[in-house]
């Protein structure tokens, strides 16, 4: 009827605009189930930053420590040396507040390895883990200078280097935690010393890393 009718023209354009509409509704929620799937359930994978190289070392009781000893369960390793006065007893507390804090179902290990091995023997090792109180799944390690030093530059791709003119902290070294997966290889690191670090690794920040820390809890 003449009173009820609509232009042709508006019907068009009623019709294109439901059309846009509706793609532009099944877009959104497209992108939103691409947006589930690649972050819901921490299963993004992380890069590998570094295949770590064969290595020897000392654990604080005289076994041997090689990365077959390692393999098969993930780590958090850092790098510390006893007499250090400086950042290494604020390191050791974060590791050793992470040794609480980790679940008992996780599988993964803490390594801390000296960079002043000539001083760090084992026995030396042995005293200062006691006096942490670390368990047994906190392990310490030395071996030959050359040899570790190579370790934290060429596998972890972290400074460690000599201050002889500072007497009281004559080795330089990093700061950071290392998060090293089953398969011996480097994901991610974390500044130990900033304030919400372990609330990062322990809530799988960045994406990923629970899923490396849960590895092997299933083996």
């Amino acid at each position: 009827r003449r009173g009820s009718s609509v232009p042709a023209m508006n019907l068009r354009q009623r019709c294109a605009g439901f059309r846009r509409g509706g793609l532009v509704g099944l877009a959104g929620l497209a992108l939103l189930a691409v947006a589930g799937c690649r972050f819901s359930g921490d299963r993004e994978p992380l890069p590998v930053l570094s295949e770590l190289p064969e290595f020897a070392l000392l654990e604080r009781s005289g076994a041997t420590l090689d990365k077959a000893a390692l393999a098969g369960r993930p780590a958090i390793v850092d790098f510390i040396f006893t007499r250090c006065p400086a950042s290494c007893p604020m390191l050791t507390a974060r590791m050793k507040e992470l040794e609480k804090r980790l679940p008992e179902s996780s599988t993964a290990r803490l390594l801390s390895i000296s960079v002043d091995p000539e001083h760090d023997r084992p026995e030396v090792l042995a005293r200062y883990a006691e006096g942490w109180q670390a368990g047994p799944r906190w392990l310490f390690a030395t071996g030959e200078r050359a040899a570790i030093w190579e370790l934290v530059r060429q596998g972890f791709l972290l400074a460690v280097e000599a201050t002889p003119e500072d007497t009281s902290s004559p080795i330089l070294h990093s700061n950071r935690f290392a998060l090293v997966d089953r398969e011996g290889r480097m994901r991610a690191t974390y500044q130990a010393l900033e304030e919400d670090a372990l609330d990062r690794i322990l809530a799988g920040e960045p994406l990923g890393t629970r899923m490396i820390l849960e590895e092997g809890v299933n083996a």
